[in-house]
């Protein structure tokens, strides 16, 4: 078995290992479909990890691991955070803008290790804590949700939503689900809804559900357009600071400028941008948003 191979046991081992600790119990067939793997390395993992000391129970076909059994329990305390520890945690996560690459990264890290609701109890706000668990609960059973009480600022309007829950965008800013009224895949900001009702149905258009993209400027779309700006080092500073994740997209050029070559799901975020600092941002390409910001001109001088 080459080094590779090794570490891919290992981060699944690790992976089988926390999840048949979190207090559920789960089948081989489970287990096998979840990490795409065969009955026959399943059953070599489960032997690896009686082999190693871990409490591995199993009846009526089910599997799951004593995490109070004296074997187990001393590397559990290293693996587990106590309240005190996930409150701390809380906070520094907190301090990271939303929006920042870093803070994603390092979510994605403890999501590898930890159940998704855990880690959703740690980074969302305490305010926004019940939501994200009862969406997270109908994503994990399929099943459709009420948002009681949403503030749309598209329609200026608070109303129910009867939707079906995709996903969650970065940092559970805001949640990706199938509108069943108007038949069409939206975002929803978590923040802007009041409560969220579960309804016990199952998904009815889940071939119909579609997660879009989200350009650096918070815009969504199905769409990605090619943008290049050439930026003074004002105009990079604050792209940089209200956009982080716009990052990614920017490369130093002589003359203290940058280069944003990146992509966009429309120009509304990107135009208001632009627009307030028309005088250290050259558009190089499309047309298109040059045309739309002079639209956008001739509006303000009507």
């Amino acid at each position: 078995m080459g080094k590779k191979s090794d570490e891919l046991q290992i981060e699944r081992l690790l992976k089988i290992l926390l999840r048949l600790s979190n207090g559920g119990k789960f089948t081989a067939s489970e287990l096998c479909n979840y990490y795409d793997i065969s009955r026959r390395t399943f059953f070599r993992d489960t032997n690896t990890l009686r082999n190693v000391g871990f409490a591995l129970e199993q009846k009526e076909g089910y599997y799951w691991i004593d995490k109070n059994n004296s074997q187990s329990k001393n590397l559990f305390d290293l693996l587990y955070f106590t309240e005190e520890e996930a409150f701390i945690i809380r906070q520094a996560i907190h301090s990271i803008d939303e929006t920042n690459v870093l803070k994603q990264n390092l979510v994605n890290k403890l999501y590898d290790l930890y159940s998704y609701g855990k880690v959703a109890e740690v980074i969302v706000r305490r305010e926004h804590t019940s939501t994200v668990h009862e969406l997270n609960e109908a994503i994990n059973k399929k099943q459709q949700v009420r948002l009681l009480g949403y503030y749309s600022s598209n329609s200026n309007t608070i109303s129910d939503r009867l939707v079906e829950p995709v996903s969650f965008t970065t940092n559970f800013i805001a949640l990706w689900a199938f509108d069943v009224e108007s038949q069409s895949n939206k975002i929803f900001k978590i923040a802007r809804i009041s409560r969220v009702e579960q309804t016990g149905q199952p998904y009815q258009y889940e071939h119909q559900h579609q997660a879009q993209e989200i350009d650096v400027f918070r815009i969504s779309s199905v769409e990605k357009i090619p943008v290049k700006l050439m930026l003074t080092m004002r105009a990079y500073n604050l792209l940089t600071e209200e956009y982080p994740l716009a990052a990614k997209y920017l490369t130093s050029q002589p003359g203290n400028r940058w280069l944003f070559d990146g992509w966009v799901c429309g120009f509304e975020g990107i135009g208001r941008f632009v627009l307030g600092l028309c005088e250290e941002v050259e558009i190089i390409e499309p047309d298109s948003l040059k045309a739309y910001l002079q639209k956008k001109v001739e509006c303000f001088r009507k």
